[in-house]
């Protein structure tokens, strides 16, 4: 499916009707609704028993003191210690379970959002920054969980509780009441108008802590360059930076809570003042009993409890609601979905045609939008290739001319513009991308190994395989010998990108790995060019066994590698502009041969220019 044709079927999805925010944030509940129920259970029987103090206090000023019960006095007093013994542990049940439900979801957030993660193209990695994926992984989702708990309980029992306190304060003395419930509109306005400025504080506040993360990703990573090349201060002054603008965004959001969160209280120490001077002018009426106005004063707070607990919420709800969104940005990202009709294909013969294919590179804003239209960059135009199953077919040319964007487009890791590319015949849009892949072995320069042990690294070619399998492998590789030298053998851990191991080592057991596979296609992108001469022909012999047997790509920068390749294609500004095997491009006396000649010559010491038709 050409590029176009699918930006089209993703515009056609989007325009479909989502879910809401809520909807969607609710749904996470579903599968501890039961546990949620009884959270909210406690959380309301906390409440009443909450209201049973001012109650027991009113009784005692006009009754049981005044008529000396003593005794009543003693079994009140007993049966409302009982009731906060209750109480204590139904705090203690929401603490405990309460938390472990937004634990519970937020872990099947993360879960989702890293199997989402999974599915995600190429081209989302190369325009997102890994710290900033972490980030939202992390705390965006701890604030989630945070949210996920206390929002259901403040929201549905603080209202609870203002509902309930206010009928109980009707019954001392309704417009003494009504008089404290005027004042609560002054709090939804205050609320309302600062709850924007507040969120967008926030949001700042996210997206530079996640600047930082992804500084520190990255320092962190690179620490050994940053020692080699004694650059401590650079990589402080671009740490200081993120840094900064976190400062900057948290003084905004603090000071926008500041604001709400003064202007609030502003408004809910009014009631006390209300309280004090209607109070007491309906005393001095003879409006209340001394012991309903005592009883007054102390039920009061059972209202404004709740009002606070809802007004201090709104900080952590923008939190949540704000990490929400930005899970939601993610988890909204088309994933690598298949064309309809695609089908499993089994195992290949290796055949690969490309017919007049072009690609090239969308352009991202810094916050991760597509740029269309000119900021496109062209990579490759119309071009055609034709690989036979078994054939060593070898791609040269400058660097940023197309070779390693073919290697990528082969295995669909790019939705390419307009052409075709064919696998024994077959469109690769027809093909699932899981079964393309698994007939598709790849050895690049880069190569990645996990932090785990050699065995687990050479088994990633094939999780199902036999140990005697692995060794084999590690042999062809020829490397066996190597990790049977280590104290641990093949349970050896070799560091975070292998950084225990050689360079030669790494890349051989990045070819381990792809004898494990035994795929019929090969791949391999300037996979020596990172190694010295020596290095280079001991890996050489390893690549050569690779080979056999096998259609193989190979993307060189060192022409003598490739000098025993079927065919050759030299490609420069996206374009194949000769074709031929080593002596027919030697024979032609062009590019190939002039370029090859100009190596030769750097080679031996000799000062050159490279080609005209051949820069970039």
């Amino acid at each position: 499916m050409p590029k176009q044709k699918e930006r089209d079927l993703q515009q056609t999805q989007k325009k479909k009707k989502t879910p809401g925010l809520l909807k969607r944030f609710f749904a996470y509940y579903k599968p501890h609704k039961i546990m949620f129920a009884l959270d909210m259970g406690a959380s309301l029987l906390v409440a009443l028993v909450g209201i049973v103090y001012p109650i027991v206090t009113r009784t005692m000023l006009n009754d049981l003191i005044p008529n000396r019960q003593y005794v009543s006095i003693i079994v009140f007093g007993t049966c409302l210690l009982a009731l906060y013994v209750v109480r204590m542990l139904l705090n203690f049940f929401i603490q405990y379970q309460g938390h472990m439900v937004g634990v519970y979801m937020q872990a099947q957030m993360r879960r989702d959002m890293f199997e989402h993660l999974e599915k995600l193209p190429y081209s989302f990695y190369d325009n997102h920054e890994t710290g900033k994926i972490m980030s939202r992984m992390t705390n965006d989702l701890m604030d989630i969980s945070e949210l996920a708990h206390h929002g259901p309980e403040n929201i549905i029992i603080s209202s609870i509780s203002i509902i309930v306190s206010f009928i109980y304060l009707s019954t001392i003395n309704i417009w003494l009441t009504l008089i404290i419930f005027a004042a609560v509109p002054f709090l939804v306005v205050i609320s309302a108008v600062l709850r924007k400025k507040m969120r967008k504080a926030f949001t700042e506040t996210r997206k530079s802590l996640a600047v930082i993360n992804a500084s520190l990703e990255s320092s962190i990573a690179g620490i050994r360059v940053t020692k080699a090349y004694t650059n401590s201060e650079k990589e402080a002054e671009k740490f200081e930076k993120g840094n900064g603008e976190f400062i900057a965004a948290r003084r905004d959001s603090y000071k926008a809570m500041g604001q709400f969160h003064s202007g609030t209280s502003f408004v809910t120490d009014i009631f006390n003042v209300i309280v004090l001077i209607a109070g007491g002018l309906f005393l001095y009426a003879g409006k209340i009993k001394f012991g309903d106005y005592s009883a007054f004063i102390v039920s009061v707070s059972m209202f404004i409890g709740p009002v606070m607990t809802l007004i201090n919420f709104m900080e952590q709800y923008q939190n949540g609601v704000t990490g929400f969104e930005r899970f939601l940005e993610i988890m909204d990202t088309d994933p690598e979905c298949d064309a309809p009709g695609a089908e499993d294909i089994g195992e290949v013969e290796g055949h690969i045609e490309l017919r007049d294919l072009s690609y090239h590179y969308d352009v991202y804003d810094e916050d991760g939008n597509l740029l269309e239209g000119e900021h496109a960059r062209d990579v490759l135009s119309h071009v055609s290739l034709d690989i036979p199953k078994g054939k060593t077919f070898a791609l040269v040319g400058p660097s940023g001319g197309g070779k390693t964007t073919i290697c990528h487009l082969i295995p669909h890791f790019y939705e390419f513009l307009s052409g075709e590319i064919l696998i024994d015949g077959k469109e690769i849009h027809q093909m699932t991308m899981e079964s393309l892949r698994r007939n598709i072995g790849i050895v690049q320069q880069d190569i990645y190994l996990f932090n785990a042990s050699i065995k687990e690294n050479i088994l990633y070619g094939r999780l199902d395989a036999t140990d005697e399998e692995v060794i084999e492998a590690a042999k062809r590789a020829n490397i066996h010998d190597y990790i049977m030298s280590l104290e641990h053998g093949y349970a050896t851990e070799i560091g975070e990108r292998g950084v225990r191991l050689s360079g030669g080592q790494k890349q051989r057991l990045s070819i381990a790995r792809v004898f494990l596979k035994n795929p019929p296609i090969l791949i391999l992108d300037e996979a020596t060019s990172a190694l010295d001469n020596t290095t280079e022909i001991l890996i050489q012999q390893s690549l050569d066994e690779l080979c056999r047997g096998r259609t193989t790509l190979v993307v060189a920068h060192r022409l003598s590698t490739i000098k025993n390749a079927d065919e050759i294609a030299v490609i420069a500004n996206g374009k194949i502009v000769e074709q031929g095997s080593h002596d027919e491009l030697i024979e032609k006396n062009g590019v190939y041969a002039e370029l090859y000649s100009l190596q030769f010559r750097a080679n031996t010491g000799e000062s050159y220019e490279a080609p005209a038709n051949l820069t970039t």
